[in-house]
């Protein structure tokens, strides 16, 4: 059977409605649901499945578009009411819940080894769980600092070529304080606390990693006590806690504190990049994150695809996902949302993340290890809950020992209430 599947996909990738592809496909329709992001990404989306279904009649994808910020709680339900797609874009640390609750198929056999060569080590990373692939992305995510080269320079900073070059911590807070002493209100740096939810573990559990803590214990998936909460965490946290106290952070609640001028630095992820650049022009630097002991690290991760179906219809499914994952398709999307695109093929043509881009960091840092994928495990809605949680309470003061003990006491309770996950 399996070999009947891949000489399918093969004349498919081929070119052509060949009369297998009509004997084994002929009729067959696949049911898409995708998140509504911004609108260059909905109309590159929209363009792709009516392409595909154009080159390839006895397959047509039928695409549904759901808001994002519903996405999630939209998928949860249908999931419990057994009304999953065939097709279906998941937010990466999402993947291994849906596992879990025995709602996707892995993708093992499906793809073209040579495909899976193509893709970056972080969409792989991302997308496996206990040793099997059950998602494959179009793109990735960086995370970073964007500055003003000229701020910078004039209070004396030196510029990190590279992450292996990122400033230190100590080194990153007696920065601050110099730009402070040089602007009208000492708030220099934007942290995006304006930003919803998730962005507060994508953006912040890279310092405590960085520092030698984690979200988890990794080894076994089995609790976050002595990981979340140890002294390394603690210590970062103290930091960040600490630039928050002096007003060194704006709280930019217009979400105009770097473009506008506000601020020499700013805390963000890849997607900024073209408002950034409209703005302050050839000034722009594109900076590693802190390196708080242990090394900078990014944060990973973002939607990808994961398939719900077996049989004939998970061979049609992969032939779509081939397609999306050509160098075109996925250059095609990068362009629209400014993402790291997802193959060596699509990097190597990139103009943005290409050897000599401006974003060249975002692509080093997920080739070359800085990045880390936050936990494959179906504790992560729980993880990220509670570590949104304690990150709030230490921005406004808390103690940050005892908010992640409270953090690490909700995400334990969970596995136990779940036997381990198992």
């Amino acid at each position: 059977m399996r070999a009947r599947i891949w000489l399918v996909i093969m004349l498919l990738l081929a070119g052509g409605c060949s009369g297998e592809e009509v004997e084994q496909f002929a009729g067959m329709e696949l049911q898409a649901w995708v998140h509504a992001g911004q609108e260059k990404e909905r109309l590159v989306i929209e363009d792709q499945v009516t392409r595909f279904n154009e080159t390839h009649p006895a397959i047509q994808v039928s695409l549904t578009m759901i808001p994002e910020r519903s996405y999630n709680a939209q998928l949860q339900a249908a999931a419990m009411a057994g009304d999953l797609p065939d097709l279906l874009e998941l937010d990466g640390p999402y993947v291994a819940n849906y596992v879990w609750q025995g709602q996707l198929q892995p993708l093992d056999g499906l793809l073209a080894p040579e495909l899976l060569a193509d893709l970056l080590p972080s969409i792989i990373n991302q997308g496996t769980y206990k040793g099997r692939l059950y998602s494959v992305g179009v793109f990735d995510s960086g995370l970073g600092l964007y500055g003003r080269r000229s701020m910078l320079e004039r209070a004396g900073a030196r510029i990190p070529a590279g992450p292996e070059e990122a400033w230190s911590a100590s080194e990153f807070a007696g920065l601050l304080k110099a730009l402070a002493e040089d602007d009208d209100d000492g708030a220099v740096l934007d942290l995006k606390l304006n930003y919803p939810g998730e962005w507060f573990t994508y953006a912040f559990s890279p310092i405590i990693q960085s520092a030698g803590g984690d979200l988890i214990d990794r080894s076994d998936y089995g609790s976050a006590a002595g990981r979340l909460n140890s002294p390394e965490a603690v210590t970062a946290l103290v930091e960040i806690q600490a630039w928050l106290a002096a007003g060194y952070v704006d709280a930019n609640v217009d979400d105009a504190a770097f473009a506008g001028g506000r601020v020499a630095l700013s805390w963000v992820g890849h997607w900024q990049y073209p408002d950034y650049r409209e703005a302050v022009g050839d000034d722009l630097v594109v900076l590693p994150l802190p390196d708080f002991g242990q090394g900078s690290r990014t944060g990973q991760g973002s939607w990808c695809w994961g398939m719900t179906v077996t049989g004939a219809k998970a061979a049609a499914a992969a032939t779509f996902l081939h397609f999306l994952l050509e160098p075109e398709e996925v250059l095609a999307m990068a362009t629209a949302n400014g993402a790291v695109p997802a193959t060596g093929r699509a990097l190597a043509r990139s103009d943005l993340y290409g050897p000599a881009g401006p974003l060249r960091l975002f692509a080093d840092q997920l080739a070359e290890g800085y990045s880390v994928a936050r936990p494959q495990t179906p504790a992560y809605p729980v993880i990220t809950s509670a570590f949104q949680q304690a990150f709030h309470d230490i921005r406004h003061g808390s103690n940050v020992q005892a908010s992640l003990d409270r953090a690490v006491a909700v995400i334990d309770q969970d596995i136990a209430d779940n036997k381990g996950y198992q």
